[in-house]
């Protein structure tokens, strides 16, 4: 069955945690070695791969003296700086015996939530693979705060499939999948090998990191797998502890634990705005243009606003509630918190005569609208 399902993959993004690749003391340059000969093997069989790798803080902080995870932001973006260019040296060493340059790019959410910036990574990264180059991605940890950061670099690899239009997301964990329970805590815990469908059941299943060296546990891993199979593509979680692991998923062998593609995928715009561009503010709607917009396919007019929050410019994503405060869908505004301070509740044939123009008789446009699940 995986078989078939994979046998339309070509391009992949894998994701390496830095429990697979790093250790108290540093990087694993043997694992990473391994790493390199199952990449080496999916390149000769025609696969595009890029990388994106945790690793650096683990790569950096032992040059600092410290021991376990950096407890503070500045130790932890220093041993980042230190540790990021040993990481790439050490994938380098890896492929470039085997032939293969690697190319950096490393990312903050600012510059995936700009759609320029957002389009302008994408033409690095598919210029890189046209010249077959293997791509490293990781966060800029050494000047991200917590207002650009992705979180973790789980969320990072699921965005990086909308960025790269990948067709399969691999995530290298130190176990061999997703269990119904911790198998660190519970040896009789059962793996699930089949996800059809991402649900409250499953999320349930995760839980928080157990090393000193990584932010992710299988919870955020569960999220990224939702995230990117909502995009279209399926998402392997697999053990990067063992050799040849790659190769065997792709062959169809049923390894680790895999998850579905959703059957109504979104484009890649909406995908964007759903998870990638983060939200700055907050519009509350009236009971008619909810339904307008849940059950109508309508945009959403200025008419049904009666309560705002947040600092927003226009061009930035925005969260739209419910009366009573709800989440229900995420849209790019066409108007600041400014100017619908001035003309929320009111018909759109009286915008130009408030503001002395107008951009467009909409809010948010249905088509720059995503509607929650």
């Amino acid at each position: 069955m995986r078989q078939e399902l994979l046998k339309h993959v070509k391009r992949i993004v894998i994701k390496i945690g830095s429990g697979v690749i790093s250790n108290n003391k540093g990087l694993d340059v043997e694992r990473i070695a391994a790493i390199g000969t199952d990449v080496d093997q999916l390149r000769r069989r025609g696969f595009e791969i890029i990388i994106v790798s945790s690793g650096a803080v683990a790569a950096g902080k032992g040059d600092l003296g410290i021991i376990g995870r950096p407890d503070t932001i500045p130790l932890k973006q220093a041993a980042a700086a230190i540790g990021q260019s040993r990481l790439m040296q050490t994938f380098s060493d890896a492929l470039g015996g085997k032939g293969y340059n690697v190319g950096q790019i490393l990312l903050t959410r600012d510059d995936l939530a700009n759609r320029r910036r957002f389009l302008n990574a994408r033409n690095t990264l598919l210029t890189l693979l046209d010249f077959g180059v293997i791509p490293i991605i990781n966060e800029n940890d050494s000047v991200v705060v917590d207002e650009i950061r992705f979180g973790d670099n789980d969320n990072l690899s699921a965005m990086t499939t909308n960025l790269a239009e990948a067709h399969l997301l691999v995530i290298m964990s130190d176990v061999d999948g997703l269990y119904d329970r911790n198998p660190h805590q519970h040896p009789d815990a059962t793996l699930i090998s089949l996800v059809e469908r991402v649900n409250e059941a499953i999320r349930s299943t995760g839980g928080d990191s157990d090393t000193d060296v990584g932010t992710g546990g299988m919870a955020s891993k569960v999220k990224a797998a939702e995230r990117a199979t909502l995009y279209g593509v399926g998402v392997g979680i697999i053990n990067g502890l063992r050799p040849g692991i790659l190769s065997q998923l792709l062959d169809g062998k049923e390894v680790g634990t895999y998850f579905l593609p959703a059957q109504n995928r979104m484009n890649a715009r909406k995908h964007w705005i759903a998870f990638t561009k983060k939200p700055r503010g907050k519009l509350q709607l009236d009971d008619g243009a909810h339904k307008a917009l849940t059950d109508r396919g309508k945009s959403l007019l200025p008419s049904g606003i009666f309560a705002m929050e947040g600092t927003f410019e226009r061009g930035d994503a925005i969260r739209l509630c419910d009366h009573d405060g709800t989440e229900f869908a995420r849209g790019i505004t066409n108007y600041s918190n400014a100017e619908l301070e001035r003309i929320k509740g009111k018909k759109s044939s009286e915008i130009e005569a408030i503001l002395g123009y107008k951009y467009n008789d909409e809010i948010v446009h249905r088509n720059n609208m995503v509607l929650n699940n």
